[in-house]
């Protein structure tokens, strides 16, 4: 090789790319369409089951209850009765065992005067208002066979009195009752309550815009329905599922809750229903239920400790979030509940 020949050159190293800062682009784009994907979705208002609406006459009795409601709750036991379902899945000891109780004392006048609630009730609705921190006034009305067979009532009352031009009888401390004729029984806490009732100032859905629009936005207004209006008796009425398990207090978000409304229908297939949890704003509806679809999904999956009749039952169930409320639908068919009749 001679000397004066030059060596062949070397390719030069090229320095690495950067891709750092495209990296953290791609990553903020996306972040920030997760963001405004998320935001999107808690704002934007979802379709609504077609709620069915009130029949006439019940839309009067309620808007006659005095002052507004913590709690209003409504059975109707004619149209449930009638119903497919209860006739041939609903088992006998169900049918049979006692509706309510109204009190050692009036449940054996009852017995006496021969009163089942089960077959002598078609409808009762009832608002409560809450006094206090534990008494509970409430206004109702109860229809149905029950009030032909009031005659009994004088004989059996504590007190009797006449309350705007109708005769009222106390049954016991807390329960007054007043024929209104036909087929219809006012029934109250006290005999005040009575008056306010019979002669109505205002009208409740003006005075009382919550419960005008958990009933107006409840689904099945023809067998089982009630709204709980007041944060005061919502958190009342979740203490006890919270006072045994501390760790169901923060399940759903529960302690921001407002309001809570329910719907079931007794269907010739089975039963549906819904209930609507509203909270306070939107991200904690949001964040409620995203908990509950989780918790959902995560219990009815196979290997978890859920009973298979549990899991079943969760799998007809459907959450999502509608601007501040949380909607739980649920679209139970008959073979379940017959299955569950069978293993027990």
């Amino acid at each position: 090789m001679s000397g004066n020949e030059s060596m062949p050159a070397t390719p030069g190293l090229q320095a690495p790319k950067k891709k750092g800062p495209k990296v953290i682009a791609t990553l903020f784009v996306m972040g920030l369409v997760v963001v405004l994907t998320g935001y999107l979705w808690i704002n934007w208002k979802k379709p609504r089951l077609a709620p069915e609406p009130l029949s006439p006459e019940l839309t009067t009795i309620i808007q006659n209850m005095p002052g507004t409601s913590d709690a209003m709750i409504y059975v109707g036991m004619k149209d449930i009765r009638e119903s497919k379902f209860w006739k041939e899945a609903v088992p006998d000891s169900i049918k049979n065992s006692p509706l309510l109780s109204l009190g050692k004392r009036t449940d054996s006048l009852m017995n006496v005067a021969g009163i089942d609630l089960n077959n002598d009730l078609d409808t009762l609705l009832v608002s409560f208002q809450r006094s206090g921190r534990k008494q509970q006034n409430y206004i109702g009305m109860a229809c149905g066979p029950v009030a032909r067979k009031a005659p009994f009532l004088k004989a059996a009352s504590l007190r009797t009195a006449e309350v705007a031009g109708r005769q009222a009888y106390m049954l016991d401390s807390t329960l007054w009752v007043s024929p209104m004729g036909g087929s219809r029984l006012a029934i109250a806490s006290s005999s005040d309550n009575l008056e306010k009732f019979f002669r109505p100032s205002g009208h409740l859905f003006e005075r009382d815009s919550t419960t005008a629009s958990l009933i107006r936005k409840t689904p099945y207004k023809s067998h089982v329905w009630f709204a709980l209006a007041s944060p005061r008796w919502t958190a009342g009425a979740l203490q006890s599922l919270t006072s045994k398990n501390s760790d169901m207090k923060s399940v759903g978000n529960l302690n921001r809750l407002q309001q809570i409304s329910m719907s079931v229908k007794f269907d010739d297939n089975g039963l549906k229903g819904q209930s609507e949890w509203v909270y306070k704003d939107r991200q904690a509806a949001f964040f409620a239920s995203t908990f509950l679809w989780g918790a959902i999904e995560l219990s009815s999956i196979s290997g978890s400790r859920t009973s298979e009749s549990a899991k079943e039952l969760l799998r007809h169930l459907k959450v999502s979030q509608n601007l501040e409320s949380v909607i739980v639908t649920a679209d139970l068919p008959e073979t379940i509940f017959r299955k569950s009749s069978k293993k027990e």
